[in-house]
């Protein structure tokens, strides 16, 4: 079976690209993609992969797993998306690094789906922008302790993709940036459910309603009805001179704040972001979606 997992990264897509699948629940099931809802799936694997990780991994968990998944359904291809998946926000240091159990976490993810293909789907985000936001959904106060020493100049998102292919390079892996997911949206929502380009889906416009004022996004609308039939490369282009004018800012851009950061530290973690992205585009063994 071909299981793709969407798995990150916090604070990205906030369960959209889930939504927007759901969407076309019944016509995904028709071409044998099964899109599960989160209830049916991501607290029972979170503990089966953590009692893998313990050495506690029972024989015959896939099978109860899939079970609960699916209901008994049969299907080609399974959808599953936790953006919390590598870590917890209070967890986010664990392993006295940046998403630091990576490499144990997709180790267990093999041993639990050892017969299956595993597409993984992971989108970056400027750590800048991340750490911040992640830092407000932790419960714990204890800032120091959180960031378990890692340092700003640690904060690195090359280190994390270079674990996920050294732990599993026979998965399929699938990335891109958060702060292109407007542009990239139908490609993104397309690559999960294993479709062609041009294949009809439902919520392949959603995100726009998050970010775009109601003027742009009828303008928008309007738009596209009158000039239908355009390439992916072309709805790009449009989506981009859309947003140009009418972009939400506040929904746009991270104006991010955290103790101990400074605006050098921010344009700094932000140079060494773009290094990264530049650097993960050209490795072997990552599909990089780029507007």
């Amino acid at each position: 079976m071909e299981i793709a997992f969407h798995i990150g990264a916090n604070c990205t897509d906030g369960d959209r690209l889930l939504k927007s699948l759901l969407r076309d629940v019944d016509r995904l099931a028709e071409a044998g993609v099964a899109v599960p809802g989160p209830g049916r799936y991501r607290s029972i694997l979170r503990e089966a992969v953590a009692a893998e990780m313990q050495g506690r991994g029972a024989p015959g968990t896939r099978e109860v797993l899939m079970d609960a998944i699916l209901d008994g359904r049969e299907t080609r291809r399974v959808v599953l998306s936790n953006s919390t998946f590598l870590a917890l926000p209070a967890r986010l240091f664990d392993g006295g690094a940046f998403y630091g159990t990576t490499a144990a976490r997709l180790e267990a993810l093999r041993r639990l789906f050892p017969g299956d293909r595993i597409e993984l789907n992971l989108a970056l985000r400027n750590p800048a922008g991340l750490v911040p936001a992640v830092w407000a959904q932790a419960k714990s106060r204890d800032i120091e302790g959180w960031f378990a020493g890692v340092g700003p100049e640690r904060i690195r998102w090359f280190p994390v993709i270079e674990a996920i292919r050294r732990s599993a390079p026979e998965m399929g892996l699938r990335v891109w940036c958060n702060e292109d997911a407007a542009l990239l949206w139908p490609d993104i929502l397309l690559g999960l459910a294993g479709l062609g380009e041009g294949a009809p889906l439902s919520g392949r416009h959603d995100l726009l309603e998050a970010i775009m004022s109601p003027d742009g996004l009828e303008r928008f609308r309007s738009y596209m009805s009158l000039h239908p039939g355009q390439t992916a490369e072309q709805e790009r282009r449009v989506v981009g001179a859309f947003l140009d004018k009418y972009a939400i800012a506040a929904e746009t851009w991270d104006e991010a704040d955290l103790p101990g950061w400074t605006a050098t530290t921010f344009a700094a973690v932000t140079e060494a972001y773009e290094a990264d992205v530049a650097r993960i585009a050209a490795m072997p063994g990552v599909t990089f979606l780029q507007p």
